[in-house]
């Protein structure tokens, strides 16, 4: 068991508070999470359902302890839009995201955000990189050194505290972009992450409209890279863990094929 909340697992926090009705925060995060999917979505022509979220709007496993949501786009620049939650919302545990995961016209960031409840308050946001940052000067100046004060600011605001994830590659994931906090479920600390994420999307917003087209000889190779990372962010994620004891093993397998877009990904694969 751990002392410190840095790596506290989420089995963990939810061992200690496990009957928290937590129906509030999801109204207020999810409606958060879906403006932004919302923004978003106005940015690209031709979006449409995937057709694997059939009966997938509203869901909940046998045993009634879980519920949730999937509901997935795919159009134009667009490969994967998505906005979902999973949890219960009487029993303190919810992951509710919005996430994009462009198409290879440009190389900006994918974007990432999700709001949770363990049922502490939980934030975890990340433009994940498409280029590799460690050697590629000119991207990292162009989209992290713009919001570097802003992550600053909110990674010393003492009201949050930061969470280690307990997977390998979720934590191969960080960048300079990466937040992963924890706080008290208030309203004030809600207010805080709901500005924070508007600036970080007007920032990605301004970063697509600006963008520089990626050459064509260059984009089988980038949806290689963006397929990868994509399938590895679900597939290695801790979380499943926990899904698979409320729906099983088989269950969960299904459940992340659709998440990843495994059909949208071979539809669209050029490589």
């Amino acid at each position: 068991m751990s002392s410190s909340t840095d790596t506290k697992s989420i089995h963990e926090f939810l061992a200690e508070n496990p009957d928290v009705d937590v129906s509030k925060a999801w109204a207020r995060c999810y409606s958060i999470l879906t403006d932004i999917k919302n923004k978003m979505a106005e940015q690209f022509n031709n979006l449409e359902k995937d057709a694997t979220c059939e009966g997938r709007e509203y869901y909940t496993s046998i045993n009634g302890e879980f519920e949730g949501s999937f509901n997935a786009w795919s159009g134009d620049d667009c490969e994967w839009l998505v906005n979902s939650w999973l949890g219960n919302r009487k029993a303190s545990i919810l992951d509710m995201n919005a996430t994009c995961y462009l198409g290879q016209k440009t190389d900006i960031p994918h974007f990432v955000m999700v709001f949770g409840t363990v049922p502490n308050l939980f934030f975890y946001f990340d433009f994940i990189p498409r280029s590799n940052i460690m050697v590629d000067e000119a991207y990292l100046d162009k989209y992290y050194a713009p919001i570097n004060d802003e992550y600053l600011a909110l990674r010393g605001n003492p009201n949050f505290q930061w969470n280690v994830s307990h997977g390998t590659y979720m934590r191969t994931l960080t960048n300079p972009s990466t937040q992963s906090l924890t706080a008290d479920l208030t309203d004030e600390n809600i207010d805080i992450l709901e500005e924070y994420a508007h600036r970080m999307l007007d920032h990605w917003l301004g970063w697509y409209k600006n963008a520089t087209p990626v050459a064509e000889v260059d984009r089988p190779a980038l949806q290689e890279y963006d397929h990868t990372v994509r399938r590895l962010c679900y597939q290695r994620d801790p979380m499943n863990r926990l899904a698979e004891k409320v729906f099983g093993a088989d269950k969960v397998d299904e459940m992340l094929r659709v998440r990843i877009g495994t059909e949208q990904i071979e539809r669209a694969k050029t490589y």
